[in-house]
């Protein structure tokens, strides 16, 4: 069963951002959407991960994310809705 997930990232710098591009590129069949804000007052960038996925593949982004020098990542998910529930509100 798939896993709707959240993963907030904070970046120091441009630190490693070649290491982190590398690792969402490796899961992007499983990433719905991906923003990123540059905070240049605090030298800092906001990524902002949605990624529909199996449990053990979103952990096994985090894990990855989390052993990055630079990186922090905290993961939130939910139960994917099954469709007969209808809309969500």
């Amino acid at each position: 069963m798939n896993v709707l997930a959240i993963i907030g990232i904070l970046v120091q710098g441009d630190c490693c951002t070649t290491g982190l591009n590398a690792i969402l590129s490796d899961f992007g069949g499983y990433i719905v959407a991906r923003t990123g804000v540059p905070y240049r007052s605090a030298g800092k960038n906001v990524i902002s991960v949605i990624i529909d996925a199996p449990a053990d593949k979103i952990n096994a982004l985090s894990g990855k994310l989390g052993k990055l020098q630079g990186i922090s990542a905290k993961t939130v998910t939910l139960a994917k809705p099954r469709e007969s529930q209808g809309e969500i509100k």
